[in-house]
């Protein structure tokens, strides 16, 4: 499986880090080392000191295809989910300054945490999810999906254009406001239409 993320997909996020807002999607790669093993703690990489959470609505592709039209991207998938992309901001901001590509700082291990799956069908409109991020009991990030910039079917009809999508492939949707810094001993939860899809404690 691969991991694919889109990046700037939510307006107030472009501009909390002050990025030039994109024509088109922003696409990278976590690799699959990336995956946080289920229910193991995250601990914080030694070669950052900035680490923030990216809470993130997940998709998980159910069938091969590629070249997709927007018009039948439905029905590749069946599971909605919600994870973290995880970002080691300070080496970002090194990289980005150098024109060199993220993966150090998005496909470290662990840095991609996912949740629990949930059907497809639960959901009245996959197009206005309500989402959040409690760090500590505290919301830090408060989303839905009627605010990206690119909805789930656009971006797989254009991530198929570059990229044969598999069976178990996950696509991170992109991330709201409220992005920021983790520390030892903080305790993080998310959930999708408020159903906690996971939890997780920093080390």
């Amino acid at each position: 499986m691969k991991i694919i993320c889109i990046g700037r997909n939510y307006t107030a996020h472009i501009d909390e880090l002050k990025n030039e807002r994109p024509e088109e999607p922003v696409v990278f790669i976590k690799p699959d080392s990336s995956v946080l093993p289920k229910q193991q703690d995250f601990y914080i990489p030694e070669f950052s000191n900035d680490i923030h959470y990216e809470v993130e609505v997940l998709v998980k592709i159910k069938k091969v295809g590629k070249h997709i039209s927007e018009e039948f991207a439905h029905t590749y998938y069946d599971e909605i989910g919600l994870g973290i992309d995880f970002t080691a901001r300070d080496l970002q901001s090194k990289l980005k300054e150098k024109g060199l590509p993220w993966e150090k700082a998005k496909g470290f291990d662990g840095a991609a945490v996912i949740g629990e799956w949930l059907p497809k069908t639960d959901f009245k409109d996959i197009n206005d999810l309500n989402f959040k991020l409690l760090k500590n009991d505290k919301v830090v990030q408060n989303g839905n999906t009627s605010l990206m910039l690119w909805k789930i079917d656009e971006i797989i009809a254009y991530v198929s254009t570059f990229f044969m999508l598999k069976k178990g492939d996950i696509i991170f949707t992109g991330t709201p406001a409220g992005v920021g810094k983790i520390s030892p001993n903080d305790y993080l939860s998310g959930s999708l239409e408020d159903k906690e899809l996971f939890t997780l404690k920093i080390k």
